[in-house]
């Protein structure tokens, strides 16, 4: 076999090359938009019975036709819906002029072959528009995982507590032991509450228990209901779309919020497509969505966002699946959740549009611990990420749900949640935990950090909570009990907000004070611009206020941490005549407001190294601040004007350095170092030496600029912003340049 070229072969190595891309094949449903299988949208209705739906007569439903045909659609609406052209309606989504409400009505009408037929015309851009548009409730959020390989209780309040300070108000867990769950549900409840008032959990697992722990009052919310779009796999999975819609009543009459799950490619990862399309069998799942009473619909690919991933047009399939779930008026939890691509630049291009666009959920699962303790598996965004999702939301000025949160204000949230659910679980006499495991478990980036961990506390207690029918009245009050008052009332008004059941409304999280949004007191009123949700301008300064900005303030104190007394000033400077004289000048701040250069070396070192170069070569340095300009080329030839030999040596305070001579233009010069943060002690070094060789009229061989593939401007321009700031703030027009001594360090 011959070996590809070596452009290729470097190619082969990127990380987009890990990722799975299949040839479109209609048999097996790899293919994103229209198999010639997919029926023709057509709607008949007898006596107020449907009796032909997409191409196929009542006689010949399946399970999902039926119970979509008998109660997910509007049949009053219906005949003005299928009416409307599939081009006019995709149009009406993306004209401000056309509200949501009226693009919601005419969906409630459509079958899903017709539905989908008018997305699939979106493209990219309009449906990020649709998505701003047509989403249930005004106010963007996310979700988050907290989950560690351990199942950890103290690790998981401390995580949990950490994910409501960085602002999410849904956290779901999940188990890598099954048996695990309840200890699961109440350590993130705690942990949770210890930040934030009104933050919804759930713990994702088998049905039965999931729903036993909701009427203990273990957990707020259920979304791990599964749908699919094919008769086979509910009949696979022992299920019906009525033994759903039972499970749906059973959540939501205990006063448990509830959205199903469902995502193109599923019914391909199954083995059981019929040979439609992905985006078709996804309009069923989110047609019976809306029959069985669901609030609303994770999905976008979820578990199998690779497998739509790797056919084309897969990702914008999966973002019209969310806008979907939208025109049927459900909440949209918009995936952004299983990993779809080690690519960074693929997960970032699936979620981008939907972040710009803005969702009720822009992550139905957002990573807020590390990818190895993520037991769902890694999710697209990761701990790894928080970081650079707020500096997303301040670039953009768009509100991702996330905020800033301190170092000191989250360590403080984790050693109280800690302490917690330690104190509960031995009031509850269901666990002790050691010191050393609470220490670890506060510190820690992840359960790899807690080699203290129990793996079998988590299983001894649940099985203790099960047995004992613990609810979580159970945990107020020991929480109450144990000090933890302000814990005690926020769980309790969880449980308070249950009964009276106002957070079932479509669309509804809580506030930090318990106010709920939902599409009844939140409705999106987006009509184009200057109209819908903007963050407010109390929220927008919060999510400018990333933990990494800097202000000339700030940096002025720290430079002034390390302000040095070694440089001296000793008068006026003149010119001289010794060709061994070498002038080095300095900028304005140099020693005054700045004493440390961009690659971590102060000034007096900097300048020490300079001047034992000049030495090397048999020369004198003679160090000159130049008052009235900050100008590297005319600092520069100021000091070879000053100069016996007439080769000058500029440096600005920042690092930035050059070496001139007296009959050359401001912007000509004889070697320059442009690239400061990339300097060390020997590039000065050798800056000296080439100087003291001009000097001598020797022909020195040029250090070129160090080269780094960094984002070196990225990381180093707004402090240059900041430096240059105070450097002509030092500036003083016409005032001349001084002599100054660079004393011994006495240190």
């Amino acid at each position: 076999m011959t070996r590809p070229i070596g452009r290729f072969r470097f190619m082969d190595e990127q990380r987009v090359n890990l990722d799975g891309f299949a040839v479109p094949d209609v048999d097996l449903g790899l293919l994103a938009f229209d198999s010639p299988n997919d029926p023709e949208p057509s709607l008949v209705i007898a006596d107020g019975v449907v009796v032909q739906m997409d191409s196929r007569e009542r006689a010949d439903f399946d399970l999902l036709d039926r119970f979509i045909a008998d109660h997910g659609l509007d049949l009053v609406t219906a005949e003005e819906a299928m009416a409307t052209s599939e081009l006019a309606y995709a149009r009406m989504i993306v004209d401000p002029g056309v509200p949501r409400g009226e693009v919601v009505r005419l969906a409630a009408g459509m079958t899903p072959a017709k539905l989908a037929r008018c997305l699939a015309l979106l493209r990219p851009a309009e449906l990020t528009i649709g998505l701003t548009k047509c989403r249930a409730r005004r106010t963007p959020s996310n979700q988050a995982h907290v989950t560690n390989r351990s199942d950890d209780p103290l690790l998981l309040a401390a995580d949990a507590a950490t994910a409501a300070a960085f602002g999410f108000r849904e956290v779901e867990t999940t188990v890598p032991v099954l048996g695990d769950a309840p200890s699961n549900a109440i350590a993130v409840s705690i942990g949770s509450a210890v930040a934030s008032a009104g933050i919804l959990v759930q713990c994702s697992v088998e049905e039965a228990l999931e729903l036993e722990m909701g009427m203990r009052g273990l957990v707020s919310y259920a979304e791990t209901v599964s749908l699919y779009g094919t008769e086979q796999i509910f009949i696979d999975g022992d299920d019906t779309p009525w033994s759903k819609a039972f499970l749906t009543s059973a959540y939501a009459s205990r006063g448990i919020k509830m959205r199903v799950t469902s995502g193109g490619g599923s019914e391909a990862l199954m083995g059981s497509a019929e040979g439609r399309s992905m985006f078709y069998l996804e309009a069923r799942c989110v047609a019976l969505a809306r029959a069985i009473g669901s609030q609303g619909v994770q999905n976008g690919g979820i578990d199998a966002a690779s497998v739509a991933g790797a056919v084309p047009s897969g990702v914008r399939a999966m973002m019209a699946e969310n806008l979907m779930v939208m025109l049927r008026n459900l909440e949209s939890c918009t995936g952004n959740d299983a990993l779809m691509s080690e690519s960074h630049v693929r997960r970032t291009s699936r979620t981008h549009p939907i972040f710009i666009g803005g969702t009720d959920f822009i992550t139905s699962g957002f990573g807020s611990i590390q990818r190895y303790d993520n037991m769902f598996g890694p999710s697209q965004w990761n701990a790894e990420d928080i970081d650079d999702w707020l500096v997303m939301q301040r670039d953009w000025g768009v509100d991702g749900g996330l905020r800033p949160a301190a170092e000191p204000e989250v360590a403080r949230l984790r050693e109280r949640a800690t302490d917690a659910v330690r104190d509960v679980y031995q009031v509850l006499g269901l666990a002790d935990f050691s010191d050393e495991w609470r220490d670890q478990a506060i510190d820690a980036a992840g359960s790899k950090d807690v080699p203290a961990a129990d793996l079998m506390t988590p299983l001894s207690a649940s099985r203790l909570i099960r047995d004992g029918q613990v609810t979580m009245l159970d945990v107020i009050a020991a929480l109450d009990e144990t000090g933890y008052e302000l814990e005690a009332e926020r769980l309790l008004a969880m449980l308070r907000a249950r009964v009276i059941g106002d957070y079932l409304q479509t669309s509804a999280i809580f506030t930090e004070d318990m106010q709920v949004l939902s599409l009844v007191t939140d409705p999106n009123d987006y009509a184009g611009p200057g109209t819908g949700y903007q963050p407010t301008p109390d929220r927008q300064v919060e999510m400018d206020g990333i933990r990494q900005q800097r202000s000339v303030d700030d940096l002025r104190s720290e430079q002034a941490s390390f302000a040095s007394s070694r440089l001296a000033s000793s008068g006026p400077a003149d010119v001289q005549h010794d060709p061994r004289d070498v002038v080095i000048g300095v900028s304005p701040a140099t020693g005054r407001a700045i004493w440390r250069t961009l690659c971590g070396l102060t000034v007096d070192e900097a300048l020490a190294e300079l001047l034992a170069g000049l030495e090397e070569e048999g020369c004198r340095g003679r160090i000159v601040r130049i008052n009235d300009t900050i100008d590297l080329g005319l600092i520069g030839l100021t000091a070879a004007r000053l100069a016996g030999s007439g080769i000058g040596i500029g440096l600005q305070a920042k690092g930035t350095a050059l070496i001139h001579r007296r009959d050359l233009t401001p912007l000509a010069n004889l070697e320059l170092y442009s690239v400061a943060p990339t300097l060390d002690r020997s590039a000065y070094r050798q800056l000296g030496v080439n100087a003291g060789r001009h000097a001598k009229g020797s022909t020195p061989e040029p250090l070129r600029n160090p080269y780094s593939d960094e984002a070196i401007e990225a990381r180093y321009h707004t402090t240059v912003v900041s430096l240059v700031a105070i450097e002509r703030q030092c500036c003083a027009p016409g005032l001349p340049p001084e002599t100054l001594a660079l004393e011994e360090d006495r240190r």
